[in-house]
């Protein structure tokens, strides 16, 4: 990993390399956000955005098979101002006649019929909606600044704009919560029929002003088991309306995965910029500065934005395939994870996934290997064993 101070070289993907812009800016932070992003009133819009094309010129690949507008809010941006961004982007990669999946990323205060319209203009087919709750006092303690009217306004913007790709985004298992309530808010996002639907559990990342509160004592987690109950009730209710459960958060009709997303669980290459983009090109990853002034200064300059740079050992690589393809419901092919992992030699993964089998956790089914009913809940926790394990091995194999 490059030394703190040392400047990590910049690095262009080759052609047909998924695509993130990471846009900072927001609203408002809310408090479970781990993201860095931060409220954009006061900040340099304009200047902010003719930096990432700068950064889009000198990295951003030709000819993307995928690209995602995340953040932050990309919406929070003026329609002249997101015209601009994706006329430059077309401009740079002529993403527009290679995509596959054009992906933007929106809160419902800042999206309405004639933003969406422009989008879908611009070459956005899929929207991503962060509903969050349909429970007001959720939205507050999250700290949203839209209600629950305006979530359902911008999904009907959206739909009235003609977008045929629609996500949205809950979050459960927040303290206080009534299980009952949760699915009656659930049925009625459902009674739309989002193409896709991301339903994450709420977890309190270190940092953020959630978890501040949760060690003040001021709010209270959910036990484990009622954890489990919301994991499950949310499944089994998705299931019964039609939506495929294709990674243990995300769930989608007819075949609309997140195609761009999908190549992150496979872990396959992508390039981003923005200030605290993360990169990986080949076996290596690089990021951006986690803060915008000194993303700001060195694209600026004409210089490389990378703070950081580091490729793991083979061995590490194979535990990172395992660990981000048990997530979905395709699971891993073994001999697939050792390609993409440029792993050779005796596979490390093997006897700690016959134990894993043998306890009733995972299930092999042809070439795959795949989480079974009894550890789709429990999927970071599997995961994190042939993490381990492969750490492991490359440990050992360093030492010899």
């Amino acid at each position: 990993m490059t030394r703190p101070g040392q400047r990590a070289p910049a690095a262009r993907a080759a052609a047909g390399t998924p695509l993130y812009v990471h846009v900072p800016f927001c609203a408002a932070k809310c408090t479970y956000c781990d993201f860095y992003s931060l409220a954009g009133e006061g900040q340099d819009l304009a200047g902010t955005l003719e930096l990432l094309l700068a950064e889009a010129a000198a990295r951003a690949p030709e000819r993307p098979r995928t690209v995602y507008l995340g953040g932050g809010t990309p919406s929070y941006y003026a329609p002249a101002d997101l015209e601009r961004l994706l006329d430059g982007l077309e401009r740079l990669t002529r993403f527009r006649s290679s995509a596959v999946e054009v992906t933007c990323e929106c809160n419902p205060e800042s999206l309405d019929v004639e933003k969406a319209r422009l989008l879908l203009q611009l070459g956005v087919d899929r929207l991503s909606i962060g509903l969050q709750s349909l429970e007001p006092r959720i939205l507050e303690l999250f700290g949203r600044v839209h209600d629950v009217p305006a979530g359902f306004a911008a999904l009907e913007a959206a739909r009235a704009a003609g977008f045929e790709r629609v996500s949205v985004d809950l979050i459960y298992g927040v303290p206080g919560q009534d299980l009952a309530h949760w699915q009656a808010d659930l049925a009625r996002v459902l009674e739309l029929r989002p193409d896709h639907l991301s339903a994450y559990q709420l977890t309190f990342e270190e940092g953020t002003p959630l978890w501040a509160q949760l060690q003040a004592g001021t709010v209270a987690r959910l036990s484990e088991d009622e954890e489990l109950a919301f994991f499950e009730a949310t499944h089994a209710q998705l299931a019964a309306a039609g939506y495929e459960g294709y990674e243990v958060s995300n769930f989608c009709l007819n075949g609309q995965q997140c195609i761009h997303n999908v190549n992150y669980w496979r872990n396959g290459p992508y390039l981003g910029i923005g200030p605290s983009a993360v990169s990986k090109i080949g076996h290596t990853r690089l990021g951006n500065p986690r803060s915008l002034a000194p993303w700001s200064a060195a694209v600026a300059a004409g210089r490389p934005a990378t703070a950081w740079e580091e490729t793991p050992a083979p061995a590490l690589r194979l535990g990172e395939t395992w660990w981000l393809g048990l997530r979905t419901r395709a699971g891993v092919d073994p001999a697939e994870a050792c390609r993409i992992a440029g792993y050779e030699g005796h596979d490390p993964t093997v006897a700690e996934r016959d134990a894993l089998t043998n306890a009733g956790l995972l299930e092999v089914q042809g070439e795959r290997t795949h989480l079974s009913a009894r550890g789709w809940p429990l999927a970071d926790a599997v995961a994190r064993r042939l993490l381990a394990t492969c750490r492991a091995s490359g440990s050992a194999a360093r030492e010899e």
